[in-house]
């Protein structure tokens, strides 16, 4: 075997992989979202779902979840990976402590922010004992939309800021301190090393962060269903209704289209906006 079929033979696992599990069941959600019972092509998956009463609100839940959490996660992420890069000592420590929501699942974090927030949790608990309520508040009912959809939003940014860390802090270490030492010997001062220095040179890192995570928040689900259930209806909660309480797949085929095209769009949207120019790559 020649030395140039080497990095194919290493990376054929994975690429089988992804076959078998990703591209397999993409292609038969695909076009079971497309095909009707008697195995003929048609839309009817899609106007069912586009005249279901709760398919415009979760769209609407699932982009405002989008567009609230992901620019917070980013705003946070960069401002902790700029403070890991200026430590000296305690930073594998600080990096390791930050990143622990990472080891716990979407249905754990939920259950964890049900206990704090619930009528009888910890937060209706404490603030009753410090004389703060006379008695235990419902937050998390039909009543206070704006409450669960702040809940799910304090939740996922608790749970998943951790992910565009990893990178940002990854992407930092790369850029060269020649650049910053030059800055500063112009007078630059650190806001202007961030606008003129950091962030330009981070783009491929917040691309690949902002796609990653945008994705996931489209497929938010357990924290949702958890705080919210029926309250807060999202794309990826009614193609789990369709598909196991309604026991329509191709019904739920079509949500997952429109997750997909939803994914798209952004993903296509970041390349376009983030590009990062030949010249200015490092």
């Amino acid at each position: 075997m020649s030395k140039k079929a080497y990095p194919y033979v290493l990376i054929m696992p994975s690429v089988l992989f992804l076959l078998a599990f990703f591209v397999y069941p993409f292609l038969q959600v695909f076009a079971q979202a497309f095909t009707h019972s008697e195995g003929g092509l048609t839309i009817a998956h899609f106007e069912t779902i586009f005249y279901d009463f709760n398919f415009l609100p979760s769209l609407k839940n699932t982009l405002l979840l989008a567009l609230v959490v992901v620019p917070a996660q980013l705003c946070l992420a960069i401002g902790m990976a700029l403070m890991i890069s200026k430590m000296e000592k305690g930073r594998d420590t600080v990096l390791y402590v930050w990143t622990i929501p990472l080891g716990i699942s979407d249905l754990a974090a939920g259950i964890i922010w049900l206990g704090l927030l619930d009528q009888n949790g910890f937060i209706n608990s404490f603030l009753f004992h410090v004389g703060i309520i006379d008695e235990a508040q419902s937050w998390l009912n039909y009543q206070n939309p704006w409450a669960i959809f702040a809940a799910i939003v304090f939740a996922e940014i608790w749970r998943a800021t951790a992910i565009l860390l990893v990178i940002l802090v990854s992407g930092i270490g790369l850029i060269p301190k020649e650049y910053y030492e030059a800055a500063e010997i112009f007078g630059a001062n650190a806001w202007v090393r961030l606008w003129k220095v950091t962030l330009p040179l981070l783009r491929p890192s917040l691309q690949t962060a902002l796609i990653l995570r945008t994705l996931l928040a489209f497929e938010v689900f357990a924290v949702v269903m958890i705080l919210g259930g029926s309250n807060m209806p999202v794309l990826m909660g009614e193609a789990y209704n369709w598909a196991f309480s309604y026991r329509d797949a191709g019904a739920a085929a079509a949500y997952a289209v429109v997750i997909l095209v939803l994914s798209l769009l952004f993903t296509l949207f970041y390349l376009r906006v983030l590009r990062v120019p030949k010249e200015a790559q490092i």
